[in-house]
Order: C-alpha cells, then sequence, then structure tokens
C-alpha cells in the first residue's frame, strides 16, 4: 500500500500534463524588512491564479482511475474552487455543474465559464452559499452527480500537498526553517503539513486565518471542531464558519499559538503594499502568509528560511478602493469624525484654515440638522502622517469645535460611512 509521500508525489507527477510546479521565489523585499530568507511559494501564478486546481485534479483522477463515471461532477463555490473545477472539467473532457448564489459578481461567473469552456454548466441559485450548497447535493442525489468538495476530503488533501512535494523539490538539500500557511477550510495546510511531517522535516509551522473567521483556531482551542456563529466574509477565499473534518484530523496537534489571526484592515495594507512595491497582485486570502510576518519580530525570524505560500491572486479590482480606504484606517492615515457645525456664513472657512498641508477632505456630508443653528456634518479627512491627527484635534479642540471621532466605531460607522 503506497504512503500519503508516495501518493502525493505521484500526484505532483500527474499535475505536469496541466503546468509545470510553480516557482518558489525570494522575495528581496520582504527578506530586508524581516531579516529572513523569505520564499513565497507562488500559487497564484497556476493557470487559476490559485492553488485549488490542485485539489479538484487529484480528485477527478482518482475517480476516473477507479472507473467511476457520473452523470456529471458538481461543485458548490462562488471563488477558486469553482475556477479549478471548471479547469479541470475541461481538462478530462467530463460534464461539470457549478452552484453559485445569485450574489456572485459577474466577474466570477464569466472566469469560471472561460475556464470551463462547453464542459461546465453554471447554476445560479439562492443568496447565499449555504442555499447553493444544498440546492448542489439535491442535484447530485437526484441526478447521479458526484460532488467535489472544496477541501474536506482525503483525495482533496492529497491533491494540495502537491505544493508541499514542490517546496521540498524546490530547496533541494536546504529545509525551510517555518513555513507560513494560509487556512480557510484546511485542506492546504493539512495536506502541506502533513507531507512534509511524513518526510521527515524538522520544519515549524504557523497558520494565518482571518480574525473575523478563526475555524481552525476555535478548534484547536476546543479540541473538536467548532461552527463560528458570525463570520466577517471580507476575506472570501478563507472564510469559512467550520474547519473540515478530514482537514483538523491531521491537524489537531498543533497548539491554537500556532495560528496567527490576521486583522482585516492590516491585511489590506499588505495588498497595497505588495501591489505598489512589488506589482504583486493578491487577493485577500493570498496575502495572509506574507501579512502574519508582521507578527513576529525581527528577531524571531534573523537568518531563518521562511516560506510564505501565495495561495491565490484572483483579486477583484473594483474592490480597490474599498481595500485602499481600509488600509488607510489601519494605518491611522484616514479618519472619520461627526461634527456639530455652525449655521452660519463663514463656518466652512475658519474650519478649513485648521487643516495642514498634508491634510485632505476627502468626505463632507451633511447627515441632519440637529437645531436651528447647528448641523451634524460627516468629514472624512485622510493625511499624509499618522501624527498629523494629532495635531489637528489639539486645533481643533483650541477652536471649540465639537465633534466625535466615529472610525473605529464598528456600529456608527457601518451605517454611514
Amino acid at each position: 500500500m503506497s504512503t500519503f509521500v508516495e501518493k502525493v508525489a505521484e500526484a505532483a507527477e500527474a499535475l505536469r500534463s496541466l503546468f509545470p510546479a510553480t516557482p518558489l521565489q525570494e522575495n528581496d523585499y520582504l527578506s530586508r524588512k524581516t531579516g529572513a530568507r523569505i520564499l513565497l511559494k507562488r500559487e497564484d501564478l497556476t493557470p487559476v491564479r490559485s492553488y485549488k486546481i490542485r485539489g479538484a485534479f487529484n480528485f477527478f483522477r482518482k475517480a476516473l482511475a477507479k472507473g467511476e463515471a457520473p452523470e456529471s461532477f458538481v461543485c458548490a463555490s462562488a471563488g477558486n474552487h469553482a475556477q479549478g473545477f471548471a479547469y479541470v472539467c475541461r481538462h478530462f473532457g467530463r460534464r461539470g455543474v457549478v452552484f453559485m448564489p445569485v450574489t456572485t459578481p459577474q466577474q466570477k461567473i464569466d472566469k469560471t465559464r472561460l475556464f470551463g469552456g462547453d464542459f461546465v454548466e453554471i447554476r445560479l441559485i439562492g443568496d447565499f452559499f449555504d442555499d447553493c450548497y444544498h440546492a448542489a447535493q439535491e442535484f447530485s442525489v437526484a441526478e447521479g452527480g458526484m460532488m467535489v468538495p472544496p477541501f474536506d476530503h482525503k483525495d482533496i488533501i492529497e491533491g494540495q500537498a502537491t505544493v508541499a512535494y514542490e517546496i521540498a523539490s524546490q530547496l533541494g538539500q536546504d529545509e525551510a526553517d517555518l513555513v507560513i500557511l494560509p487556512v480557510g477550510g484546511g485542506g492546504l495546510a493539512a495536506g502541506v503539513t502533513h507531507y512534509l511531517h511524513q518526510k521527515g522535516a524538522s520544519t515549524d509551522f504557523r497558520f494565518a486565518e482571518p480574525a473575523g473567521a478563526p475555524s481552525l483556531q476555535a478548534a484547536l482551542g476546543k479540541g473538536r471542531r467548532v461552527k463560528l456563529e458570525t463570520v466577517d466574509n471580507f476575506v472570501d477565499g478563507a472564510a469559512v464558519a467550520e474547519i473540515g473534518r478530514e482537514p483538523l484530523r491531521h491537524l489537531k496537534d498543533f497548539a491554537p499559538e500556532a495560528v496567527r489571526l490576521v486583522p482585516e484592515n492590516r491585511l489590506c495594507a499588505t495588498i497595497i503594499e505588495m501591489l505598489n512595491i512589488e506589482g504583486v497582485v493578491l487577493e485577500p486570502a493570498g496575502a495572509l502568509g506574507i501579512d502574519a510576518l508582521k507578527d513576529f519580530s525581527r528577531k524571531d525570524l534573523k537568518g531563518k528560511t521562511v516560506v510564505a505560500v501565495v495561495s491565490g491572486g484572483n483579486f477583484d479590482f473594483e474592490r480597490l478602493p474599498e481595500v485602499k480606504e481600509r488600509a488607510l484606517r489601519f494605518e491611522g492615515k484616514k479618519k472619520y469624525f461627526i461634527f456639530r457645525f455652525p449655521q452660519r456664513p463663514g463656518a466652512l472657512r475658519d474650519f478649513l484654515q485648521l487643516m495642514g498641508p498634508d491634510d485632505d477632505i476627502t468626505r463632507f456630508e451633511y447627515l441632519k440638522k440637529s437645531a436651528r443653528n447647528f448641523g451634524s456634518v460627516l468629514i472624512g479627512i485622510e493625511t499624509k502622517d499618522r501624527k498629523n491627527f494629532g495635531i489637528l484635534r489639539k486645533r481643533f479642540d483650541e477652536a471649540g469645535w465639537a465633534y466625535q471621532d466615529i472610525t473605529d466605531n464598528e456600529t456608527i460607522a457601518g451605517l454611514i460611512i
């Protein structure tokens, strides 16, 4: 009976019929910044710009090798899994049906259709993922379809483990001191850690989860799978309410402290940083591993070889304004205030004279007239240096302005910004 390592090697060899090994690139900018040798495993450079194609391919390959020939392969996804699934359907010449929520952006629908061509049918069902997932399950039972899960299956994990096979081959005689893995459902993390452990590597691991979707950390803390009551969907490629059963079987012995929770706004700053400085386009989930480097001190990383897996680059540029906004707020360079604005001639001029040369008003909106002589005004201010807000507040106070900083007030900001 083949070992896991042997099965992964076989999967990696078969995968070469689709695309060559993705690069393991040393990043000079991040290396200088951290004092370590930072290597990026560029899964954003697969044909579908994410690692998801690996698991889907291996699932199909093994199902077909067993002589299984369903009426159609089926998946429920609005993201990278759908695109990898579609690409593999076309590769094997098999019919695939993709269930997506009605709310899926047209760009994602078009890309999935492009990768699958005539072999894939897309069905838009429901407003939320759970709706289309249940529809996909019902279709599979009724029509003799075979569900291809995004992460919770041993063949999917085996396929994702080919990332580790390539890393080990590309490092040669060297060994990574630390591998940082993004986590959503856990298939990639399970495959990579299991493979390297089976190979006898002494590599340390850290896992990067969105702060708003800590399903792995919650499970490790409780010693069992936990379904999160709420999930922040901003990091859509990793916003999973419950870690997969099969992935957790491989990850259960890690301590909760091995998981680094990445704040969504800080992640936005990393996306902008990599785009502006390195010209690398990353989706939020794809930037998790790079962002997690910020949680290590220079002393912790100095002289070490660190591999950060870049899981995907399917970034919708319509989201860029939101990402830039959140990055500026994290960096303290943009804030929102509600001012009690006097209703008199010259009030706006007086206010503008308090602004410095590096300060810019990006939003000015009357919310309501609070009284005959005053009105509530929402004012957004952006500056080049976060320290400028200390100067501005002092000027506002000395001039007698009544105001409230609502930047970090999620309730108020969520309603009016």
